[in-house]
């Protein structure tokens, strides 16, 4: 990301362990190195974006993974979406859904970009580095 784009935080909302470390160090070979903040539950993740001890006025990009044990991603995207100082944060879903009801839906309540993660490990990788890549020129607008 570009100089000024290095203060975002990247809030990854992810339940697989696995698919976590894959997606960080895949970043990582693409020349992201921005802070990740890893969450495998929506209620943490939702307690930092939006409860009463979170960050700073900072600038936020959210993976999120719809499939997660506490509670769907389509609640938190429209939590996030709800929130004033979040809604111009860019969300990603990154999911194992391909659903094209469900695509329409994560559209439709906000988010950005919706990719489906490969099942096979190497195309995994290879889709999460594309993304590395798309993340490095992207612009993050600050919060208001």
């Amino acid at each position: 990301m570009n100089a000024a784009a290095h203060a975002v935080t990247i809030v990854m909302i992810e339940d697989d362990e696995g698919h976590a470390r894959l997606i960080e160090k895949n970043l990582q070979r693409a020349g992201v190195y921005n802070e990740v903040r890893h969450f495998t539950d929506g209620t943490s993740a939702l307690e930092y974006l939006i409860g009463k001890n979170r960050p700073e006025h900072r600038p936020t990009l959210v993976l999120l993974d719809l499939n997660l044990p506490d509670m769907s991603g389509f609640d938190i995207l429209v939590k996030l979406k709800a929130d004033p100082q979040l809604r111009p944060a860019p969300v990603i879903v990154l999911t194992t859904t391909d659903d094209e009801r469900e695509v329409r839906r994560c559209y439709e309540l906000g988010c950005n970009v919706y990719i489906t993660k490969p099942v096979n490990y190497d195309t995994f990788a290879q889709a999460v580095r594309q993304l590395g890549l798309f993340l490095a020129v992207i612009q993050v607008p600050p919060p208001p």
